[in-house]
Formats: C-alpha cells, sequence, structure tokens
C-alpha cells in the first residue's frame, strides 16, 4: 500500500527523519508513535505531498486515494450532511453531470451511482454524524453556527464518509468527547481500507491497529499487533540491546589486554596484530537511548479533612434562569476517584464548576468544610497562562518574598529544571503548558483535584507519568476525560452527566460502552458477569476500593516519613564517611574523630532499625491492597 524508502527530512540543523524506510500492508491498521515533536505530524505532510524531502521517496499505488482531516474546520452556510457528503468528490461530480446527461451517458452515470452506493449515502453520513455526537436537528444546521471543536468534528466525519484508500489521522480523539471516542473506536475497527493514525490513546493503539510504527531519533521501525504488545517487545529489544553491549565491551577488553601485553613480543605480534584487526571491525551496537520522562507534581492537602467532603442536597445548578442540571443528590469523600461520563453539552464542565465552588447553585444546599482548597484544570485555561512570561515567573508569583534556588527548585518539581524554567510560555510545547498549568492548579497541596481533559497534547509516557501521580495523590479526584485507559487505571467510581442530572453508573467502562453503542437508556448486562445476591455491585466494590485507601492513607504517610527519615541518616552516615576518609582525621582532632565514629554507629544502628520497621511497613500495605 505504501513504501518509505530512505527519507531524510530536515528543519534547520535539527533531523526529523534520518533514512527512515518502512512498508505498509494493504487493509492494516496502524499506529504511529513516538514522543511529541519527533516529527509524527511532518511524516503525514509528505506523504501528502504538502513538503518535500531531502532525500528518499514515497512510492503509492497508481490511484490511490488519500484522506486526512482538513486543518481548517468547515465553516460555511451549508448545513453538517451537505458539508460531510460533498466529501465524496466522485459522488457530487455525477451527480452535477447527470442533471444535464441524457441518453447512454445517463444511463452510465445511474450505473456507477448505484455501484459507489450513491443513495444511500445521505443515510451513511447521517449515522457518521450521529456517532460523533450529532442528532438529527443539529445536523440539519449551518455548520457556521458550531463552536470550532464541534466542526472539527464535522470535518472527521467528513473524510470518514469519503472512506479514502489511505485514511490519515492525527489525534483524531483530541477534539471528541468519550462517547464519540467509543464509537471512533467501533467504526475504525470496521474500517475496509489502510488506516495510519497519529495517538497518544492506549485504548485506541490496543483495540483498532494491528501495527505500531514507531517514530524515534529520525528512525522508523514497525511492530505487529497494539500497543501493549509494542510496549513488551521494544522491552525485550532494549534489554537484548544491553546484552549485546556488554558482550561486546568484554570481548573489547579482552582483545584490547592481549594487544598490550604482547604488542612488543616478536613471538607473539602476529597474534597481537590479528587482534587490532578484530578491535577495528567490532561495530558499536547503537544504543537505544530513553528520554526519562518527568512525574507530575501533585501534592496532596497536609491535613486530611473529615467526610463528608461535599454533600449535595437537592441542588440544581446552571446561568442565570437556564437549568443546566437539576435533582442534584450526591456525596463526594475525602479520598474519592470519580470519572464524570456523557457526551459534551451534557453539563460536565458545569458540574465540576460546582463542586469546584465557582458557580453558585440555584437552588439547594452544596455543603463543604469553609477551609477546603480547590484544584481545578482545564485545557482551555492554557491560554490564560502569560505568554511572554517564563516558568519561572509563574512559579515566583505563587512564591513571593522567596528566594531563588527555592523558586528553582519548584519549577525543576514541574518539569522545568535549568534553562527550561527561562523559556518563554509562548515557546513551550502544548505538552509542556499542560504540565505546567496542571502545577500551578495544584501548587497548595489541594483537598479536591478537578481535572477536565488532562491528557490533551501529552504523549503515552507522560500520560502514564499523569496516571501514576494521580494514583498516588491522597486528595480526592474528579476526572473528565475521553481516554478510557486514565479512567479505568485511576477512578473508582462512575457518575453519568446525562437528563439534566448527575447520577452513579452502577458498572463498569465496558457496560458503559455497551450502552452508547447501543443507544439504549440502560446498560446491557453482560452474560459472563456473575449475578445474584452475593455478587458485589461495582458499585459496592469501589466504594470498598475507596475506603480502603482511606484506611490505608495513615499508613501511607508514615511510610513517607520512615522514608524521609532513611534519606536523612543515610545523608548523615555519608557526610561522616567522608569526614574520617582523611586518614589524619584521628592524628589531628582525636576527640572529634570519636565523636564521628560514634555518631556513625549510632546512625548506621537506627538506619537498620528504620529499614526492618519500613520493610514490616511495606508488607502491610501490600497485603492490605491485595
Amino acid at each position: 500500500m505504501l513504501h518509505v524508502n530512505d527519507l531524510t527530512y530536515r528543519i534547520a540543523d535539527r533531523i526529523i527523519l534520518d533514512r527512515a524506510t518502512f512498508a505498509l500492508p494493504t487493509g492494516s491498521k496502524v499506529g504511529l508513535v513516538g514522543r511529541n515533536g519527533a516529527g509524527k505530524t511532518t511524516l503525514f505532510r509528505i506523504i501528502q505531498g504538502e513538503v518535500s524531502p531531502e532525500t528518499g521517496d514515497i512510492a503509492l499505488p497508481r490511484g490511490m486515494r488519500i484522506g486526512a482531516v482538513a486543518q481548517e474546520a468547515p465553516g460555511g452556510p451549508e448545513t453538517l450532511v451537505e458539508v460531510v457528503l460533498a466529501a465524496d468528490k466522485e459522488r457530487a461530480a455525477l451527480l452535477a453531470e447527470a442533471e444535464t446527461a441524457d441518453g447512454f451517458r445517463r444511463a452510465e452515470i445511474e450505473t456507477r451511482l448505484t455501484d459507489i452506493g450513491a443513495h444511500s449515502a445521505p443515510a451513511r453520513a447521517a449515522a457518521i454524524l450521529h456517532g460523533l455526537g450529532f442528532d438529527a436537528e443539529a445536523q440539519n444546521r449551518p455548520c457556521s453556527s458550531f463552536s470550532g471543536g464541534w466542526r472539527m468534528r464535522v470535518a472527521l466525519a467528513a473524510v470518514l464518509f469519503a472512506e479514502p484508500d489511505l485514511l490519515l489521522l492525527d489525534e483524531p480523539t483530541n477534539y471528541l468527547d468519550l462517547e464519540g471516542t467509543l464509537w471512533l473506536y467501533e467504526y475504525l475497527d470496521r474500517y475496509p481500507h489502510t488506516v495510519l493514525v497519529i495517538s497518544h490513546d492506549r485504548e485506541l493503539l490496543d483495540t483498532c491497529v494491528n501495527h505500531i510504527l514507531h517514530l524515534d531519533r529520525g528512525k522508523l521501525t514497525i511492530y505487529r499487533g497494539g500497543y501493549t504488545s509494542f510496549a513488551k517487545q521494544y522491552a525485550e529489544k532494549r534489554e537484548l540491546t544491553a546484552k549485546m553491549q556488554a558482550k561486546q565491551e568484554a570481548e573489547r577488553k579482552h582483545l584490547q589486554a592481549f594487544v598490550d601485553r604482547f604488542k612488543a613480543k616478536a613471538s607473539k605480534a602476529r597474534q597481537a596484530q590479528s587482534r587490532v584487526k578484530r578491535l577495528a571491525k567490532l561495530e558499536p551496537i547503537a544504543t537505544i537511548v530513553e528520554d526519562d520522562v518527568l512525574p507530575f507534581d501533585l501534592p496532596g492537602p497536609e491535613r486530611p479533612l473529615a467526610p463528608p467532603l461535599i454533600a449535595v442536597e437537592s441542588a440544581a445548578v446552571g446561568y442565570g434562569d437556564r437549568v443546566v442540571l437539576d435533582r442534584l443528590n450526591l456525596t463526594i469523600q475525602p479520598d474519592d476517584r470519580i470519572a464524570l461520563l456523557g457526551a459534551n453539552g451534557n453539563g460536565k464542565s458545569t458540574f465540576c464548576k460546582l463542586l469546584g465552588g465557582r458557580l453558585a447553585p440555584l437552588k439547594g444546599d452544596v455543603r463543604r468544610p469553609g477551609k477546603m482548597d480547590v484544584a481545578y484544570f482545564a485545557q482551555h485555561q492554557v491560554d490564560e497562562l502569560n505568554p511572554s512570561a517564563t516558568a519561572y515567573e509563574h512559579v515566583a508569583a505563587r512564591m513571593p518574598d522567596t528566594p531563588v534556588a527555592k523558586v528553582r527548585a519548584r519549577a525543576a518539581r514541574f518539569g522545568f529544571a535549568g534553562a527550561k524554567a527561562d523559556t518563554p510560555v509562548s515557546s513551550l510545547s502544548g505538552g509542556e503548558k499542560a504540565r505546567l498549568l496542571m502545577g500551578l492548579a495544584a501548587f497548595n497541596g489541594p483537598n479536591l483535584l478537578i481535572l477536565d481533559e488532562p491528557t490533551n497534547h501529552l504523549d503515552i509516557d507522560s500520560r502514564t507519568a499523569l496516571m501514576e501521580a494521580i494514583n498516588d495523590y491522597t486528595g480526592a479526584v474528579i476526572l473528565v476525560s475521553h481516554d478510557r485507559f486514565l479512567i479505568e487505571a485511576c477512578a473508582d467510581r462512575l457518575w453519568v452527566v446525562g437528563g439534566s442530572t448527575v447520577k452513579p453508573f452502577d458498572g463498569d467502562m465496558d457496560d458503559y460502552r455497551q450502552l452508547v453503542l447501543s443507544g439504549e437508556l440502560e446498560p446491557q448486562r453482560r452474560s459472563d458477569k456473575p449475578q445474584g445476591p452475593s455478587s458485589p455491585s461495582r458499585t459496592d466494590e469501589r466504594r470498598a476500593a475507596a475506603e480502603r485507601r482511606v484506611a490505608l492513607a495513615p499508613l501511607r504517610k508514615k511510610l513517607e516519613g520512615l522514608e524521609a527519615r532513611m534519606a536523612k541518616l543515610t545523608d548523615v552516615i555519608g557526610k561522616v564517611d567522608a569526614a574520617l576518609a582523611d586518614g589524619t582525621a584521628f592524628q589531628k582532632d582525636p576527640a572529634k574523630a570519636t565523636e564521628l565514629a560514634k555518631m556513625r554507629s549510632e546512625a548506621a544502628e537506627t538506619l537498620a532499625s528504620v529499614e526492618e520497621e519500613w520493610l514490616a511497613l511495606s508488607e502491610e500495605i501490600e497485603t492490605a491492597t491485595a
């Protein structure tokens, strides 16, 4: 289907593609992965002919149709259905010609229209638009009446409707809600032609693709299977490379030792010369360099609040006289992990603003402790960062009268160390801006962390780091995300926002997926799911998990204290060893040296005791968690 041969492309002095080569099998579904800035979108532009490579070429079958989402969202007076139908150029041209054609040509046109399913096209276009979140009324509204994000969905619908032979999708889920994302998974799984998709959505890369194309340092390598299989293969490749390097280094040292020992002896000159030649032929094994992903800094509250954290009773919320959500009766505990499900426009953001105190209830009661601190992260807030200010300056504004070193240390915790802290926000990537904004939002160790689509612009490794940070965070979390992997990894409770209210969902993400795809009001029960009063519900399981976390919180805090104490003791022992390393220490000041030796002995004894306590406590937490 697609052959890329020895492709080289540079931007200024930076090599984006370095003699990259790969081939895509016809009908394959391929996920293109790599770190942010690796050059994935540039590769798409080269395939589409928008930019020319420095060297190399791309071979495509003659007449093959390539389709990609338009960079500019449609915004004219045409209805959504009309925009989508127009994406099938052949159908549109034939229908236009049929208006003036007659006789034999008219018959040819009608035959071709039948072959390409032109007469069922409006129904197919409507089905695609519905799957992406547009109801029948919305489909007949002019495109110009929708916001930019919704118009990008129309652009996606158009390219899906056209069914190109090679479908190129660049982060298609970034402007979809969870419901649209679940529908897209199903659609791509059934897509009849070749797909190449850039995505950091692990669920998509595990359910919709059968190959992974990895772009790393200008090189492209294709792997069979989804992302989980790729991750395993890549880890094995790293391990094998490390072993081969160690083996080669041992051989190199052995040969060099022989040469150094016998090169001056006439009787061994020939053998030494042969080993010199062998050394010259030892090609260095390319190292697989791993870019460490910095952790996210989400400090928990210093003082946990008594439950419940928030109690909502018979409340309604909205704007002015317009009620968005009503009949709200919900409780949030100090250690809850709650994911909000529901299509965009149902009121998830409105509900988050109610919980965060940004909107007052129109009626009813919302009770929360007076000293509760709430951190609110929403992707659109990235635009609120000062583009001319640096990460250091944003952090310094939160730490007035603080020494520069401490401000820089805090900026480094956000992922902005050294010169990176002095980079203006306007020069940061989308992922870096999100990292800075998240660090600022959670700056003071909030009791409640509200995350509205936190994974946009984050690559897979950064999403994993965020997932770990959320799971380690000790406060309550409200999560809105189209990333199913993140929801399943972090959330213990699911709430559905829909029907002008919010209700707990007694099911898992598989149940919710079936609910979305079937269009039914109630989730389908899976036949493999145990039934009967002896089987706890998902709600009970999540509540039990939340209760376990609350019970384990003091133990985890104690464990952190032991770790801090171990670090201090280790530091003391290291400093004493450094002081005693001078062999003349006892001669210069015997009393002080004796005191240091005694201090080291006591510190070592205490460290051993603390380590035993740490091991016992770790085992207790592990057993309780299991």
